[in-house]
């Protein structure tokens, strides 16, 4: 498979919108999604992965240096390629009867038929590629017709696009129970913040009226600007940019510093979407972005899963009970929107419905997930992240030789006292602190690693002040 590469000023091909060729009609298929970090992608095997309910392989081709991705099926029986592995030749190995590819999806081998046979020639013998290219530390694939891909608009931040020096950007991603639209509603909406995150990254005491205009609006998304802040103190050009169907970004400019809050919602299925949260920060001054280098990235995500658990069981909900009262064609009656802080809530939905832009139009959504279920974080987020999935086992290790030598410290006690006056110094810190101090230590580590797999069950702002 060939990877997209940018159109560089070739006047004679017109650029494709996202969404496809109809003026009244979103496809959410016809446009570029990211799927992964390029940091937390593994070269040596195949990841899986999952968009607009197609489920799809991503890997390393040694032989074009570029991350390709199929739909994730053998065509010979139909077994998932990314069970299989990366072989010795660079390919993409079926696991079960080891047809390999090579990136363009042409099959190369078929270990199963006779020296002469030309079985893999065949157009039936190729794997389905998809297109992909790289943007802002971000691996995209195109979930549409391939030979729109190349001149379809892709979705970036356009501020760090403009002016690339002097950002300091913090990411996170998690694959969050809940919808694309839910997910975008949720982070259209400053509002909240200072409720659901209270204690978090909000505080109650700031809540105040806030007035949000919709200044520009079409098929390709909207643009709105904010007539005030969250907080009182809170100035500077203040906007909303939503790029149609799956990005949006908070742009607060002031003297003070620029900070963008930015978010992805990559749809998997029907009731869930993969969150892409990225945070750019550029300040006067140098050292506020070097504070922020120094934390590690594991450290930092947990933070942040933190914050994302804040609103994730009610989210989960809140859109069933919307589609109960008619979904998105009735929002006005399910809702009631009744100040200007939810004006790009509603232009959303309005959206939605002017443009028949549904992703899983006539699907309903699953059961809902139990309470303690949703606030699981191994699966949706640390097993597909290299810093954590790194840092998780570096505590293991940690922790598996502080046990031993708190241990080992406790049974050495009666030969210690074979060398030592029990009643020394020394015999008293190696008999005592040495024990405790590695057990407190296992005990620290322990609590930690139990933040990689799930998330706290009552979230900061129902906590006693």
């Amino acid at each position: 498979m060939l990877e997209i590469k940018p159109n560089l000023g070739n006047n004679s091909v017109e650029e494709i919108f996202p969404g496809g060729n109809d003026p009244d009609c979103f496809d959410w298929h016809e446009t570029w999604y990211p799927v992964h970090y390029l940091e937390d992608l593994d070269k040596s095997k195949p990841t899986p992965f999952t968009l607009l309910g197609k489920d799809i392989v991503i890997w390393w081709d040694k032989q074009t240096q570029s991350w390709q991705a199929f739909v994730d099926e053998c065509p010979h029986r139909l077994a998932p390629l990314s069970e299989g592995r990366i072989n010795e030749d660079g390919l993409l190995e079926c696991p079960y009867h080891g047809w390999s590819f090579s990136g363009d999806g042409h099959c190369q081998r078929i270990p199963q038929q006779v020296a002469d046979g030309t079985a893999e020639t065949s157009k039936r013998a190729c794997a389905t590629s998809l297109p992909t290219t790289e943007r802002q530390g971000l691996l995209f694939v195109f979930a549409g017709k391939a030979e729109n891909a190349i001149n379809t608009k892709i979705p970036v931040i356009e501020p760090l696009q403009e002016s690339a020096e002097g950002w300091v950007v913090i990411n996170t991603f998690r694959d969050v129970p809940y919808d694309a639209l839910t997910l975008l509603e949720n982070i259209l909406d400053p509002s909240h913040v200072s409720f659901t995150h209270h204690k978090s990254v909000g505080n109650r005491k700031n809540a105040a009226p806030l007035e949000l205009e919709v200044v520009e609006s079409g098929k390709q998304g909207f643009k709105g600007i904010w007539k005030q802040g969250l907080k009182p103190n809170q100035t500077g050009k203040l906007s909303t940019t939503f790029v149609a169907p799956a990005l949006m970004w908070h742009d607060i400019n002031s003297e003070r510093g620029r900070v963008i809050t930015s978010v992805y919602a990559t749809p998997i299925r029907k009731g869930e979407c993969r969150l892409f949260a990225r945070f750019p920060f550029k300040f006067p001054s140098k050292l506020p972005g070097l504070l922020i280098k120094l934390r590690p990235r594991w450290y930092v995500h947990i933070g942040q899963n933190g914050v994302l658990e804040d609103d994730q069981i009610f989210l989960h909900y809140q859109e069933r009970y919307l589609a109960a009262k008619g979904g998105s064609p009735n929002f006005t009656k399910a809702f009631y929107l009744a100040t200007k802080a939810d004006s790009f809530v509603f232009e959303l939905r309005q959206w939605v419905n002017q443009y028949k832009a549904e992703p899983f139009p006539g699907e309903s959504f699953p059961p809902a997930i139990p309470k303690e279920h949703l606030l699981e974080r191994y699966h949706s987020h640390t097993v597909h992240c290299a810093s954590c999935r790194g840092a998780i086992a570096n505590i293991k290790r940690l922790k598996f030789w502080c046990g031993i030598i708190a241990v080992l410290a406790l049974a050495s006690i009666p030969l210690l006292g074979l060398y030592f006056d029990t009643t020394s110094v020394v015999a008293v810190v190696l008999e005592t602190i040495t024990p405790l101090a590695f057990g407190a230590a296992w005990l620290g580590l322990t609590i930690l690693e139990k933040q990689f797999y799930e998330g706290r069950t009552v979230p900061p702002r129902n906590l006693p002040d």
